[in-house]
């Protein structure tokens, strides 16, 4: 569609994002200069048209110079040194949580850039550039709403857009927000233009995701966190707001509302102004707490108190006072909460300047946490924390409230169990058990390991099945007199036990007789056994991982073990472990070193079996497959002859044909 004149007064239309589909309309400077009646004055001034009707305080007090950014001064020395030095990047990213200025800082900068008068560090929000882009209507500064605009067709619209030149002003500027709504497909179509775009372009993209967008987008563009605003900044704002619409709140209104927003100014504004629409006349902290479902600071103090003193029924009774009230559970929760906050830095040593609460709680909060304690009020704030999370899904908001007051009311006092513990650990140092009070020279000690049995893998210690690990004492075979007099009178006086075989091998072997079926066969591979501190310790060569295995199992560990104390005449535990290492330290004095072992692979032995004439009429007549192979075992201590032994399985076995490729084209052959 044709323009008309720019000087004409008229409306001129143009195509948005998506041509056709978003067209907008404004007014020529001409027309925008006669009709506006924008003022010119401080941020605190109505930003109204004349003719426009009710807006919002959020709208209406929106920043309009950097100076005007509350909690934000690093964004805008950044933005106007940046334009001031001429070094004015392309691309920007603005992130942030919600309502703490980043599309006001975005629009500030366009106006810094477009203004007549600059680029300066500040517009001058007089010429009909700055008045345009405050209103929303200049031609040249493009607003994208990410959320409704996500795909890549848009994107690529917008690539097609850029390649125009500004309508008048210096650059044409793209504000994207909420950013990290666009898909994988649109970023990735923006990625080119966002790194190359053309010289009178600029982008300026916000979102409260930053984790959210790729790291190519971050990589392209100078990133700006802006911060949540601090309670006393946000009161101060609010109360040139109040000021300037002549309403009349105390002081302790616009704190507790601060407090509310929780670092957003945008939050405690829409505040402000639904408390300015429902009352009237003065307005308190009673208003507050009726408009935010808060409970009034007394009565937190006096559920503060309650809980500190243990006092579950007094601490309820509060609770139902501030409901009563109309305050909402949670957020009379959400007070505690606060409360025990302050009580925990104080707990710690914080400063007074840290402490959120006001002193209209009635309460001393730092005596509140010395007498607590950090431990308690740590589990107290979990406890809350936890609460809250259950309120927020649950339908019986009120219920809860008081069962987590009745749980702080009644938890423990932590400090003063931590020091009970090490008051009991303090005095139960000096004593002794009767074992450790026994001399160790009394003690008869058992023949030495040979060297063999100190290198080792794994250690596993049996214990004899019904016997618990602490009714296991050492007892030495005939306690001495100087042994007996050791012993404490109270403690009862262990009865005597037979001493222990000399030849722990010996024993080993004919506890291995007397097992039958594969546990004899298992226990008879052992190639060494010696007493270490009353426990058999039993070695057995580096490839019986089976046989330990399959020994120690719980029901072939018991029968061992009662076939050791049958032979013993007294309970013994016995360990298996692997004696490979040994082979590194060489055998013992006197003894043959063990002749080697050539242990063949799995594809060799499988090949050796598969020829082998037994096994290839036993998968003739049994009509079997081989299953695995193990290599020879050595038994007696005796060296392993060269030979295996094969597992073969039925037709009842079918996956074993899958799993051995021998066997599958054996059976095909078949």
């Amino acid at each position: 569609m044709p323009m008309r004149g720019p000087c004409d007064g008229d409306l001129r239309i143009w195509s948005g994002l998506n041509g056709s589909s978003h067209k907008q309309s404004s007014l020529c400077a001409v027309g925008l200069s006669s009709a506006s009646g924008f003022a010119s004055a401080p941020w605190y001034r109505s930003t109204m048209t004349a003719s426009a009707g009710y807006q919002v305080v959020a709208r209406r007090y929106r920043p309009q110079l950097f100076a005007d950014l509350v909690g934000q001064e690093h964004v805008a020395r950044g933005l106007s040194g940046a334009i001031e030095s001429g070094r004015i990047g392309h691309a920007y990213l603005f992130t942030g949580a919600r309502g703490v200025g980043k599309t006001s800082a975005a629009r500030i900068y366009a106006k810094a850039l477009s203004c007549e008068r600059g680029p300066a560090a500040e517009p001058c929000n007089e010429c009909d550039s700055c008045r345009a882009i405050v209103a929303g209507q200049d031609v040249d500064v493009i607003e994208i709403d990410a959320a409704s605009n996500r795909g890549v067709d848009e994107m690529r619209q917008l690539r097609q857009n850029v390649a125009v030149r500004a309508a008048r002003g210096r650059y044409k500027i793209y504000i994207i927000d909420e950013v990290h709504m666009l898909t994988r497909e649109a970023f990735n179509a923006l990625l080119k233009t966002l790194e190359e775009p053309p010289a009178h372009v600029k982008f300026v993209l916000c979102t409260t995701e930053p984790e959210s967008l790729p790291i190519t987008i971050l990589s392209r563009c100078q990133r700006f966190d802006f911060t949540t605003v601090d309670v006393p900044s946000i009161a101060r704002r609010l109360a040139q707001i109040v000021e300037a619409e002549g309403a009349d709140v105390s002081p302790e209104a616009l704190t507790l509302i601060a407090r509310r927003a929780a670092g957003s100014m945008r939050d405690s504004q829409s505040l402000l102004e639904q408390l300015l629409g429902s009352a009237s006349g003065a307005i308190g902290i009673d208003e507050v707490h009726a408009l935010i479902g808060t409970g009034r600071e007394e009565r937190i103090g006096e559920l503060l108190a309650a809980v500190a003193s243990r006092d579950a029924a007094r601490a309820v009774a509060a609770l139902d006072a501030s409901l009563q009230g109309g305050a909402d559970p949670g957020g009379v929760l959400e007070q505690l909460l606060a409360g025990l906050r302050d009580c925990l830095l104080a707990s710690v040593g914080c400063d007074a300047v840290l402490l959120t609460q006001s002193q209209g709680l009635g309460v001393d909060l730092a005596a509140i946490g010395r007498q607590l304690g950090t431990a308690t009020l740590l589990a107290m704030l979990q406890i809350l924390d936890q609460s809250l999370s259950r309120m927020r899904t649950s339908g019986h908001a009120s219920l809860l409230a008081e069962m987590g007051v009745i749980r702080l009311a009644t938890l423990e006092d932590l400090e003063a169990l931590a020091t009970a513990v090490d008051r009991l650990a303090a005095a139960a140092g000096p004593a002794q058990s009767p074992v450790a009070a026994t001399p160790r020279s009394s003690m008869p000690r058992p023949p030495a390991p040979p060297p063999a049995a100190a290198q080792k893998k794994t250690t596993e210690v049996t214990v004899p099945a019904g016997e618990p690990p602490a009714a296991r004492p050492m007892v030495p075979p005939s306690p001495s007199a100087s042994t007996v007099d050791a012993v404490p009178a109270a403690a009862p006086q262990p009865r005597a036990s037979p001493a222990l075989p000399s030849d722990p091998q010996a024993m080993w072997q004919a506890a291995a007789s007397v097992l039958e079926g594969l546990a004899g066969d298992c226990a008879a591979e052992a190639i060494s056994a010696a007493w270490r501190d009353d426990v058999l310790e039993v070695l057995l060569p580096a490839q019986a991982t089976t046989a330990a295995a399959f020994l120690r199992r719980p029901e072939v560990s018991a029968s061992i073990s009662r076939a050791l104390e049958d032979l013993a005449g007294r309970r013994v535990s016995h360990a298996v472990a692997f004696a490979a290492a040994a082979s590194a330290a060489g055998p013992a004095a006197g003894e043959e070193p063990p002749r080697p072992v050539a242990v063949a692979s799995h594809a060799a032995l499988m090949r050796e079996a598969t020829e082998h004439p037994l096994v290839a009429h036993a998968r003739t007549v049994f009509d079997a497959a081989i299953r695995k192979v193990e290599p020879a075992r050595p038994r007696d201590g005796k060296p392993a002859t060269p030979s295996s032994t094969v597992a073969l399985v039925g037709e009842v076995d079918e996956s074993a044909d899958e799993r051995s490729p021998e066997a599958g084209r054996e059976n095909d052959n078949g």
